[in-house]
Parts: structure tokens; C-alpha cells; sequence
């Protein structure tokens, strides 16, 4: 039985999490479980999350938690406490994963010197796909961490962000104190900072599609501008709650 547990951060996702549940359903091995963990959503989020629930339970073992307090961080370690599986995996609401997920994910940490892994991102949206910023992003993994941590690149560091849908080892992921609470953005940056210390961190040549929503919203050139400015201004230790008022949330 796979010992995958799927944790999802929710916030106004009604537009997006049924497509990304229905997609979990045809996972072949299937995850352990679910977990969709909310964070206060004012649309039809939750409801959407305890529909499925109702109708997926006997394909899928969906749980459907609130958190007090919102922000990716506290929901996702909200949602690892209450995970049974072996191994974490946390996926964005607007990303869909291909139907062999399971496996590549138990196939990648087969092997003991990766501490974690994550996936591709191909940003897409109903009728385009982008492929110049998915170029960026895929060159990022590797160039940012060689840019401003080299002595850790050559250990194996590679800089995963949320929408490669990155998983690790349940024990590594809370020897490591899990996500930063404290950061409202680049969680995933700083856990792979933390986890480095435990293997390699690996980008598995296989691809997951996310919403290009934000793009959608501020334009390729400005979209792009902002991720450089602020991975730029993180690589060099500007607090990530500065940078948080340049990273608008947008559903």
C-alpha cells in the first residue's frame, strides 16, 4: 500500500480544487490519503472539499481540516500532523499531477541520498501554455542555488518551489522543524535549505501542470521581473516578509 500522504493548502480555491481532487482519484498506486487543509476560505472551498469528500471516500481517503491561522506555512504543517504516511507530499490547489504521482515519488526516494524531490512546473492556462517562464522556473532549481549557495549546490541543493509539488520523508520533514511559520512566502525555498542537510535535493525530469493565473493577471514581462526581483532580494537575506507585499495573492 502506498504510504504517500497529500497535503493541500486551501484559500478561495473553488475554482480550481474539484478539477485537482477529481485528478487525485485516478492516482494509480492511489495516495494513503488527503488531506485538504483550509485557512478560512470565503468562497465555495470548503463545501467543494466535503463534496468530494462524500463522493470520492470510497476511491480516495479525503480529510477536510481548518486551521485557525491562514498562510501556506501553518496550513501545510497543520495538515503534516495529521498525516500517517511515510512520506509528504504538498500540492498546491491549482496543480495537476500526472496519474503515476505515487510512483515516482516512492521510486525517487528509493534511494536513500535524496532527502526530496519535486516535479517540473509547466504553467499553463485554458487556452495557452508559458512556456518561456516554465523555461525560467525549470532553470531557477538549478541557477539560484549555484548563484547564492554554491558551497551547497555542490551537495546536491537545488532550490524546489510549491508548484513542483515537492514531497519528502515524514521523519526528515519534522527533523528538519518542518515549514518557517513566520514566512508568508519562500517556505519551500527555506525548506530546502533545511533538507539539504539530510540528501540531495532532486528535480525529477517528469512534468505537473499549475494555473497561470498570476501571470494572467500581471503580464509574462511583469510576472517575470517580479519572480527574479524577489528571488534576487531572498538569494541575498532580505526578509521574505518584505518581499511578501510584492508576491500579491491572487485566485
Amino acid at each position: 500500500m502506498s504510504q504517500v500522504s497529500i497535503v493541500i493548502p486551501t484559500l478561495n480555491e473553488a475554482a480550481s480544487l474539484e478539477r485537482t481532487l477529481r485528478q487525485l482519484t485516478l492516482l494509480n498506486p492511489p495516495a494513503k490519503e488527503v488531506i485538504v487543509v483550509d485557512g478560512g476560505s470565503e468562497d465555495e472551498t470548503v463545501a467543494i472539499a466535503k463534496q468530494n469528500f462524500e463522493s470520492f471516500n470510497q476511491t480516495l481517503d479525503i480529510q477536510v481540516l481548518s486551521c485557525k491561522q491562514r498562510g501556506r506555512s501553518v496550513q501545510m504543517n497543520h495538515g503534516a500532523l495529521d498525516a500517517t504516511g511515510d512520506i509528504l507530499c504538498f500540492l498546491h490547489a491549482d496543480t495537476w499531477v500526472p496519474d503515476d504521482l505515487i510512483a515516482v515519488i516512492e521510486q525517487t526516494l528509493a534511494n536513500p541520498t535524496v532527502a526530496c524531490g519535486g516535479f517540473i512546473s509547466l504553467m499553463t492556462g485554458s487556452q495557452t501554455t508559458r512556456w518561456g517562464i516554465s523555461l525560467h522556473n525549470y532553470l531557477k532549481t538549478y541557477y539560484a542555488p549555484l548563484l547564492f549557495k554554491p558551497h551547497l549546490f555542490f551537495k546536491g541543493l537545488r532550490l524546489l518551489f510549491g508548484d513542483q509539488v515537492m514531497f519528502c520523508r515524514r521523519t526528515d520533514f519534522w527533523d528538519c522543524g518542518g515549514f518557517d511559520e513566520a514566512l508568508p512566502i519562500m517556505e519551500d525555498g527555506d525548506l530546502c535549505l533545511k533538507l539539504v542537510k539530510k540528501g540531495r535535493i532532486y528535480q525529477v525530469n517528469r512534468v505537473v501542470q499549475s494555473s497561470d493565473r498570476r501571470v494572467a493577471k500581471w503580464g509574462s514581462w511583469k510576472a517575470t521581473a517580479i519572480y527574479l526581483y524577489i528571488g534576487l532580494l531572498w538569494g541575498i537575506g532580505v526578509s521574505a516578509t518584505y518581499l511578501k507585499q510584492f508576491y500579491q495573492d491572487i485566485r
